[in-house]
């Protein structure tokens, strides 16, 4: 469960985010809309500690995590630009979390395989991120997010980069994702398409205050 209690973040005199509350169950798909410069990446990175608030705190499973480093939260997280590493093959981006963590070479390999065989990017394990197409490369991201074995993933955008014949078939990865690995998903979108076919629960960010939206 992600847990945002009385969250506010000020740049300045300037309030992105203002006093923010909001809890969101295990194993739900959430998704995150509202117009650009709105706080919704400013939330994102609050929760998987790149940012931390200027009052408040996150809470993840009941446990208050908003002094711990990022590396220390369980969290995966795929920027909106991916943040592929340029000298990295496929196979290195995907282990780099549980390298640093210690994980032994052999179950390190075997992850690296297992996820590389569930994102259909196997082939591409030796290439480098210039040699990916958008697609690809957002495959990626996602298997090196899940690569730490995460209970919670952010998406900021994640399919903004694809064209619409690609759309289908990523937001069926996406659930499938979700469903096989049960995560808790926050994902911003600025598509209602998109957040039509993934979300268990609808927020809108407007002014820097979250709300809770009904399904039509």
């Amino acid at each position: 469960m992600i847990q945002l209690d009385h969250i506010t973040w000020k740049t300045g005199d300037r309030v992105i985010l203002a006093d923010v509350t909001i809890a969101i169950p295990a194993n739900t798909y959430a998704v995150l809309m509202g117009s650009t410069g709105c706080g919704k990446t400013t939330l994102l990175e609050i929760l998987c500690g790149l940012r931390r608030p200027t009052s408040g705190r996150v809470l993840l499973d009941g446990v208050d995590v908003t002094d711990l480093e990022p590396r220390e939260r369980g969290i995966g997280y795929v920027p909106q630009d991916l943040a592929l590493f340029p000298g990295l093959r496929v196979r290195e981006q995907i282990g780099f979390a549980p390298k640093l963590r210690g994980v032994p070479p052999e179950e390190l390999n075997q992850r690296v395989n297992r996820l590389a065989e569930q994102f259909g990017i196997a082939p591409l394990l030796d290439r480098l991120p210039d040699m990916l197409s958008g697609g690809e490369k957002q495959r990626v991201a996602l298997a090196r997010a899940l690569a730490a074995q995460p209970k919670l993933l952010l998406l900021d955008e994640p399919l903004s980069a694809l064209d619409e014949s690609m759309r289908a078939e990523a937001v069926s990865l996406l659930q499938k994702v979700q469903q096989d690995h049960a995560l808790t998903v926050l994902h911003v979108t600025h598509s209602s398409n998109e957040a039509a076919a993934l979300g268990h629960l609808h927020l809108r960010m407007t002014a820097g205050r979250l709300e809770v939206e009904l399904k039509a």
